[in-house]
């Protein structure tokens, strides 16, 4: 295999980007349900099953014809309360988001892009099944921007506003399970062009990207918010896209072994033609000569409803198919991948790694010869077997002739799946250019060249010099205000520390940030609280009505009762401050009963005395005032 230090611009590497970014908007993309993921029980599913037709130039999607041939059932969860008809396709589109347009137009400018006159809504063909209507809903905002790395400039083609498709939930061969809760969650898609010429490069532009997205403020957060796709092409090699990148530090990684793949693909496929390969068309049954192994794989496989052992010769790919291409991946994982994909079998044995898996070398000297009496063969040969149903082991073989075919030419286009060590598998033939046509249900929005410049005159700081001022603005620490600079809600961080000047910054950026993922921690739901609920949090703090050891028990309170007021929320959980006469009473009574513990120790109970204080009086006084009336009494015992 081809691992060394690899010369990139020799090797003609070009990469390009997909960003897809979720917006944490109020309301989806194309109707008022809410942009919210939920893990409870659905209340109901619907089904549907994907069919090919013709275009009107006479085509059928070469991709969506491989997935039709699945006979795969989608089944789309929904609930009552939070999605609507508009996911499950059965009420037309309602206008778009202006929220999103507008952070759409945001990003634009900022990665210096030309925006369009006119917003024209797309729909383009989804295969999968990820959506309920066979479409995504796709808006054209702008073209023709660049953004600027430490490794050069990188243009930027395309920025497109989109729904997001329906969640996987889990499936098999058969079906898959989807849920509409993501579906419709407006997604901001960046293309760039293929400038990127070595992996740090990726990285450092999807980076970039990422804090443009989030000097908006707008850009959702957590696993699955955003993903990366990869396009990786060399010289001699082909454009694959990887999908699915969802670490940024993946992206190298990704690219990298992509770009090692392509290259002993290509030196395969030197081999190969040399030996004049060739994939015969010709599919052996070999059951009856197998019928008694004891491979559990084959066993397992004969049990099933007509289960058949087949096999095929590939010309000239003897001691090719093992050849390792990435770590742990060799050719045979190629044509296994097509075989899983197309015919959901479990995988293919091939003569390579034969005898092994419970297959004997008597066996496999069997097969060879039984081949031969069908096939000339030699050495130089490889046999190929899958064992299943016989319909899926006649379809899995087909798939891997293909495959086999397309090694003996070299690389082919195709779209692949981004794994967690930087490999990646095969998921689908690339799909075709012309999938893309005008949405019928969405009148055009003129975008008026007032709104425009309104855009350009108030865009979002740019994260690096948001940093500095809120450094020196609102006296945060660096790294506070690393966590601030990116938060989606750094928005409301401003408006509060706005509306509340008494209330220092740190305490707001602390309460909105390191607060709430405590009390996510011990499993409240907190994304039901609204500004509106910090608000009335500060100014009971900066009232006197309450004090900052009250926040997490206020703000749970607010997640159980949403819509009561501070006063209510206080008197609900006890937490109304006291008066100072009150909590110098509490405390006295406090001294008094520890009074020989202050006799023996003096100042030394202060201690114990102040932990005895807080778990009676926290959340009804200010932790400095009980620290303070605590110190002076027991100064004052100590005087007498």
């Amino acid at each position: 295999m081809i691992n060394m230090e690899l010369n990139y611009n020799e090797l003609g590497l070009k990469v390009g980007l997909e960003i897809h970014q979720q917006l944490n908007t109020k309301r989806k993309l194309f109707c008022n349900c809410p942009t919210l993921i939920r893990e409870d029980s659905p209340d109901g599913e619907i089904q549907r099953t994907l069919r090919t037709s013709q275009s009107e130039m006479g085509e059928i999607d070469k991709a969506a014809l491989i997935e039709s041939k699945k006979g795969k059932k989608n089944i789309y969860q929904y609930y009552n309360d939070t999605t609507c008809l508009v996911e499950l396709d059965e009420e037309p589109p309602h206008a778009p988001s202006e929220e999103a347009i507008k952070t759409a137009l945001e990003v634009s400018y900022l990665m210096n892009m030309e925006a369009v006159n006119e917003i024209q809504t797309m729909r383009k063909i989804v295969i999968d099944g990820s959506n309920t209507s066979g479409f995504q809903r796709t808006a054209y905002i702008s073209q023709d921007g660049f953004i600027e790395t430490e490794h050069g400039r990188v243009g930027i083609t395309s920025l497109c506003l989109e729904e997001d498709a329906c969640r996987k939930i889990e499936g098999n061969d058969s079906y898959t399970i989807y849920r509409v809760d993501r579906l419709g969650i407006p997604l901001l898609e960046i293309t760039t062009e293929p400038d990127i010429t070595n992996p740090k490069m990726g990285k450092e532009s999807a980076k970039r990207i990422g804090s443009i997205l989030r000097a908006t403020g707008m850009a959702k957060r957590g696993l699955g918010t955003i993903r990366q796709d990869v396009n990786v092409s060399i010289k001699n090699g082909a454009r694959i896209e990887a999908k699915g990148v969802q670490n940024l530090d993946l992206i190298e990684k990704v690219i990298e072994n992509e770009v090692i793949r392509q290259m002993n693909l290509i030196e395969i496929a030197k081999t190969l033609q040399e030996r004049n390969a060739e994939a015969i068309h010709n599919i052996i049954d070999i059951t009856e000569l197998l019928k008694n192994t004891n491979s559990k794989v084959l066993k397992s496989a004969l049990k099933k409803k007509n289960g058949k052992i087949k096999a095929v010769v590939l010309k000239g790919f003897g001691g090719l198919v093992g050849k390792e291409i990435q770590e742990g991946r060799r050719l045979g994982t190629e044509l296994s991948d097509r075989a899983k994909i197309i015919a959901g079998v479990g995988g293919l044995f091939h003569t390579d790694e034969l005898p092994h898996y419970g297959i004997t070398g008597e066996e496999v000297k069997l097969l060879k010869e039984y081949i031969n009496s069908i096939i000339s063969i030699t050495e130089q040969d490889a046999i190929v077997l899958v064992a299943d149903e016989n319909n899926k082991v006649d379809n899995a073989l087909n798939a891997i002739l293909t495959r086999a075919e397309e090694a003996i030419l070299g690389v082919p286009e195709e779209t692949r799946k981004a794994l967690e060590n930087g490999n990646t598998s095969y998921l689908r033939p690339l799909a075709g250019s012309a999938r893309m046509y005008p949405e019928t249900d969405i009148p055009a929005i003129y975008l008026e060249e007032e709104y425009i410049q309104s855009i350009k005159d108030n865009l979002p700081e740019m994260p690096e010099t948001k940093l500095k001022r809120f450094i020196k603005e609102y006296e945060l620490n660096e790294d506070l205000a690393n966590i601030m600079v990116s938060s989606y809600k750094v928005n409301m961080f401003e408006e509060l520390c706005k509306n509340h000047n008494t209330i220092k910054p740190t305490l707001i950026a602390t309460t909105l940030e390191a607060t709430l993922r405590e009390i996510k921690r011990e499993g409240h739901n907190t994304d039901g609280l609204t500004k509106q609920h910090f608000d009335m949090v500060f100014s009971g703090l900066a009232e006197a009505k309450t004090s900052k050891e009250a926040i997490v028990d206020i703000l749970k309170g607010f997640i159980e009762y949403p819509n009561e007021d501070l006063d209510k929320i206080l008197e609900i959980k006890g937490l109304k401050s006291l008066s100072k006469e009150e909590v110098e009473e509490i405390i006295e009574n406090i001294i008094n009963q520890n009074i020989e513990v202050v006799n023996s120790k003096g100042m030394g109970a202060m201690g114990m005395l102040m932990g005895r204080c807080m778990a009676e009086l926290r959340g009804k006084a200010d932790g400095k005032i009980i620290n303070t009336v605590l110190k002076n009494k027991l100064m004052e015992k100590a005087n007498k």
